[in-house]
């Protein structure tokens, strides 16, 4: 049996910076994080990722700089061993009142549907409060890691959270890993 795991993509996956990922050269990946993605999936984890990507909406770049970004992304995790098996991406800005855009929990029951699986116990790891807050909206596990806005938004988490916590990507596989088994 397989088990879905979701991840969100700036500040988990690769480097996030204030003023967005526009290019494909911009796309640097955190140490350890293609690793760890292969790791999880060699044992047989579907990836998801869930990102929210308005720098469509400002104008920053366009859907065919995007998929260029996501092709160079699939290709390094695919050198590394791993495999992202499906991308949700939210192109709306803040203010266009879509249900996609995390916090609301569009996009992660779009990748559940795509991989016909229940959100109920599957991992979201991410940096940001949106990210925390899409996992309790969809009934995923929130996990928040430090990395990009995470060292941040660990400060703003409150107990009504529930939000397990690691250093980065690569810890949260290695925790991951231990403590579950795929059939």
């Amino acid at each position: 049996m397989k088990r879905l795991i979701i991840l969100d993509r700036d500040g988990v996956m690769n480097i996030d910076t204030d003023d967005y990922v526009r290019r494909p050269d911009e796309w640097r990946p955190i140490p350890g994080s293609l690793e760890a993605v292969a790791a999880l999936t060699r044992v047989g984890h579907d990836i998801g990722v869930a990102t929210n990507q308005s720098g469509i909406a400002r104008g920053y770049y366009d859907e065919d700089t995007l998929d260029a970004i996501h092709d160079k992304m699939h290709r390094m995790i695919e050198e590394a061993g791993g495999h992202i098996g499906f991308i949700a991406y939210c192109p709306h800005g803040p203010d266009d009142g879509c249900d996609c855009r995390k916090p609301q929990p569009g996009l992660l029951l779009q990748i559940a549907d795509h991989f016909d699986a229940s959100l109920a116990g599957v991992p979201y790891v991410g940096d940001k409060l949106s990210d925390v807050e899409a996992a309790l909206a969809a009934g995923a596990r929130p996990i928040l890691v430090r990395t990009g806005y995470g060292a941040r938004t660990e400060a703003l988490l409150g107990p009504e959270h529930n939000v397990e916590i690691f250093d980065d990507l690569s810890q949260f596989a290695e925790s991951w890993l231990a403590q579950t088994e795929i059939d």
